[in-house]
Parts: C-alpha cells; structure tokens; sequence
C-alpha cells in the first residue's frame, strides 16, 4: 500500500496512467480517422464498436479509472507540492522548466472538461448541433454527425483548442513519465525532451486535421 501513501509511489501510478490515456489517444486516433475513408469508413468502424457492448463498456471504464486516478492524484501532489514550495508542479525534477511543465494542471483539467464535452457531444448525443440519424446500409450515419458538428466554425476551434492544450500537457508529461520510471538520465534529457514534444505535435496535428479538412471542404456530405 505504500505505492498509494508515498509522493514516489502515487507520482508513479499518475505516469503509468498518464502512458495509459497517451495509448487510449492513439487507439482513438487510428478509429477518428477512419473518417478519411468517406461515410463507409467511420460508419462501418462504428458499427463494428457497437456490435462488441461488452468489450467497449470494459474498456470505458478501465480507461474512466485511469483517468480518474491520474486526475486524482495529479490534483493531490500538485496542492501537496505547493503547500511544500509554493510555484512547483508535482512531477517537478530535472527537466528543465518551460510554460508546458509550469501548466500541467491547468491544461489538464482543460483537456479533462473537453472530454466530459466530447462525451456529452459524440457519446451522449447531448449538444445541439449534432444531427443523429442512419446511412443507407442502415447504420448510425456518424459520419453525418461528425462532419455537421464541426462544419461549425466555433466548435472546430473549440477542438483545436483543446487539442494544444493536449500537446501542451503530453509534452512535458512523456518524458516526465521517463524521469519518473528512472529510465532518463542528464544525457538522455534532450533527446527524450524532443521526443515527447515531437509525439505529442504529431497527435496534435492528426487530431486537428480532421475539422480542417471539413471546413476546408474537402471532407463534405
């Protein structure tokens, strides 16, 4: 139990998760951009999703727990390091200090209230700008859905917005994640450094594509 009682432990358990959510992006990636392939692409994609209940709920609420203990205890070692030394983040070591890494909580917790909004948007189907309805092989016509939520200017600046603020919070959290794990070193800072902003601009961009393209037109109904 000490892993739940000691700074070290609980900073490690916030890494593992923080890897966990950064493969949950990626998995979601690859499905999101199935887009690309046209209405038969995403609605195929999604009729598959639906088709394995179990499986989805499974995985939905392991990833809703390791959300909730990676929010949980970045929250925790956050006001618990500031009441130590006012001004440092908990995951503070020798990486070298930057706007990203002085944030983190705050783009957390940014990231964190676009994903209730996402959810409540693509999930829930609970904003009003989604247009639920079926294709012409009688699936969810999520293609539809997606392509007339973000041809709103508004709600695809929301979602670039969000997905910088995400760029932000991986770039100092990857390597954070190696320092914390003991696997970086004073030489092998600046190379992991790169490495994470570069992952963490890939996902950004590849993310952000999809509303471009909608409102740049090329993807349309």
């Amino acid at each position: 139990m000490r892993i739940l009682t000691s700074s070290v432990g609980r900073k490690i358990l916030m890494s593992i998760t923080g890897q966990l959510l950064i493969i949950f992006i990626l998995i979601h990636l690859i499905g999101n951009s199935t887009i690309f392939f046209g209405p038969n692409g995403i609605n195929a994609y999604a009729e598959h999703l639906h088709s394995l209940p179990p499986l989805v709920w499974a995985f939905r609420l392991f990833m809703g727990a390791a959300i909730a203990v990676h929010i949980c205890y970045g929250i925790m070692l956050t006001l618990e390091n500031k009441a130590a030394n006012p001004g440092a983040y908990a995951v503070k070591n020798n990486l070298k200090a930057s706007f990203a890494s002085e944030n983190m909580i705050w783009t957390g917790l940014l990231v964190l209230a676009f994903i209730v909004y996402h959810l409540l948007q693509f999930t829930v189907h609970g904003t009003p700008d989604v247009v639920i309805g079926l294709d012409s092989a009688n699936r969810p016509d999520v293609f539809r859905m997606v392509v007339t939520s973000f041809g709103n200017g508004l709600i695809a600046l929301a979602y670039a917005f969000a997905m910088i603020m995400l760029f932000l919070h991986l770039s100092h959290g990857i390597p954070s994640f190696l320092q914390t794990m003991g696997w970086n070193n004073e030489k092998t800072i600046p190379a992991f450094g790169t490495g994470g902003k570069v992952i963490s601009a890939v996902l950004m961009l590849a993310y952000i594509s999809i509303p471009a393209v909608i409102l740049a037109g090329l993807l349309k109904l």
